[in-house]
């Protein structure tokens, strides 16, 4: 199991910060893991799953 920084996070989806936090609290994103006082992190299975969840819709459409 990986888990994914902010940063790394960014690369993978373009979306803001703020943005994910909106999507995290609707159940639309996977929720983040905290690691410590001030470090959260992303469980990179999780997101993979969520990005192709949304390639699989596209070509469905």
């Amino acid at each position: 199991m990986r888990i994914l920084s902010k940063r790394q996070l960014k690369e993978l989806v373009l979306y803001s910060p703020q943005h994910i936090a909106r999507l995290e609290k609707a159940g639309q994103f996977p929720k983040r893991v905290n690691l410590g006082p001030n470090w959260v992190g992303w469980v990179e299975d999780e997101v993979l799953d969520w990005l192709k969840e949304r390639m699989e819709r596209r070509e469905r459409t």
